[in-house]
């Protein structure tokens, strides 16, 4: 064992009368634990070096500098804590002061990347060189600041908030008989901010605004079930998908139903609107494609899947549907193209539920994989390239992107029931939320899209502050964009 902090004594005649020992504690070292074992007894040979009350470096051994800090020289900010975020800046940030008060750093401003590089390049903290006198080292003696001016600006340099995303949800809502079914999506949230959800028999709407809840519909008299809910753009219809196979057109204001239309032979487990166009996936393997103003002559089929469909997105820009089914596959359709879908993916291992469209980048598409899979994937549909691939450590419930930044959120069933936030392309985890008992199955996103709300099979909705308005890049200016000069 290298003792870093001993002092050499001379070794001393022992008393002739018995006297007590008083042991000094260890002290304890920023590298080691410990310097000694607490209980180990000093020796009787004289010339073995004693630990005293006092400890001094030994300087000409060891240099004291900063790598005896126990700090690794890439810190790696854990997102899903805030507070080791601010510890580590604050770190970084006293080591700089540090230098340029005691040392000769020349330090002015944090590294973006909050790295050490830059403190560990400037001159050691204690230097025994002979060094030449300088002027220009002395303090300005018209200054008032205690602190050189490398620290003033240092101290006055920007920093970037640190973003603060809170563990706990705050609104719970009890939602009874909310099933706890992989294939079912029972939960939207409308750009008029009510917030639909399918509840055994029942839709019930819930105002954002008010907190009030409005029963939509029952369906217990014609023996069915809601396994599917979905809002349109404009926010006044509500499609409701039926375990017979029925999907009804529901006027959310009037609370009255407009149509019921029939096709599908099997449950309709997935929704989703484009404009007037309304497509459903259902349990018998087929897409319908209709324009609900006349639906008997609009119908249009669409058959790729081999087994139950249980995701549908349409792109941002209405010209592509994406479709994960059972088989483990993820389809893309061309809205006015064939029947047949115009590209497919089957890399994923498990059921595919989790679909989102990125708002921020054209034709890039993001997937999730089930239980055997655990894996978020991402597509570049214009190229038909894979991109990336993540792997989450549990299914992959649902994903949604963030509508002003570069991140999307992730929720997960077996086993960590998580809902995990994703800053992309790096694809670092920005925080992990948990709360749910069982498999967090349904996700929506409010329309400012700052919020999330989650339901799962413990019978609960949660609602999340998860996302930021504030954009994450600034778009370059440039002569070559047009919208630059608009005023």
């Amino acid at each position: 064992m290298d003792p870093e902090f001993v002092t050499p004594t001379t070794p001393k005649k022992p008393p002739k009368t018995p006297e007590k020992r008083v042991r000094a504690s260890p002290m304890k070292s920023p590298v080691h634990h410990s310097l000694r074992s607490p209980h180990s007894t000093p020796s009787k040979s004289p010339a073995r070096e004693v630990y005293g009350d006092r400890f001094m470096p030994m300087r000409a051994k060891r240099g004291l500098n900063f790598s005896d800090v126990e700090t690794p020289q890439h810190i790696k900010l854990s997102n899903d804590n805030v507070h080791d975020q601010a510890a580590n800046r604050e770190n970084i940030l006293y080591q700089s002061l540090l230098r340029n008060e005691v040392g000769n750093g020349n330090i002015e401003r944090l590294p973006s990347t909050l790295t050490q590089e830059t403190v560990l390049k400037s001159p050691p903290l204690m230097s025994f060189k002979r060094k030449h006198f300088n002027p220009e080292d002395l303090p300005n003696s018209f200054s008032l600041s205690p602190i050189s001016s490398n620290s003033e600006r240092l101290l006055k340099s920007p920093r970037k908030a640190v973003r603060k995303i809170p563990k706990s949800p705050f609104k719970v809502l009890d939602a009874p008989d909310l099933q706890d079914d992989f294939y079912l999506n029972l939960v939207d949230w409308s750009s008029t901010n009510v917030l639909s959800v399918g509840l055994s028999t029942c839709v019930y709407l819930w105002s954002a605004h008010t907190s009030q809840v409005t029963r939509l519909c029952d369906l217990a008299p014609d023996a069915d079930n809601v396994n599917s809910v979905a809002w349109n753009d404009k926010g006044n219809y509500v499609a409701v998908g039926t375990a017979k196979g029925h999907v009804q057109i529901w006027d959310a204001v009037a609370t009255k139903k407009i149509q019921t239309i029939e096709g599908h032979q099997m449950r309709v487990g997935a929704l989703a609107w484009n404009g007037e166009q309304l497509s459903s996936g259902s349990r018998d393997r087929t897409i319908l494609q209709r324009d609900i103003r006349c639906p008997s002559t609009s119908e249009r089929k669409l058959q790729g899947h081999r087994q139950e469909i249980c995701g549908l997105k349409w792109s941002p820009d209405g010209q592509f549907l994406a479709s994960g089914g059972n088989d483990n596959k993820l389809l893309v359709w061309n809205k006015h193209g064939a029947t047949s879908p115009m590209q497919t993916y089957s890399d994923h291992i498990a059921a595919v539920k989790a679909i989102a469209w990125s708002p921020h980048q054209h034709g890039l598409l993001a997937s999730g994989g089930g239980t055997a899979d655990r894996c978020i994937k991402f597509w570049n549909t214009l190229t038909q390239t894979p991109l990336q691939s993540v792997d989450t450590g549990s299914q992959v419930c649902n994903l949604a992107w963030s509508k002003h930044t570069n991140e999307l959120v992730s929720t997960h069933g077996y086993s960590q029931n998580q809902i995990l936030i994703w800053r992309y392309p790096s694809l670092t985890q920005v925080a992990k939320l948990t709360g749910h008992t069982y498999r967090v199955l349904y996700l929506a996103t409010s329309p400012d899209g700052e919020c999330i709300v989650t339901g799962a099979g413990d019978e609960t909705l949660r609602f999340w502050n998860v996302f930021s308005k504030m954009r994450s890049t600034r778009e370059p200016s440039s002569v070559l964009n047009l919208f630059n000069n608009v005023r």
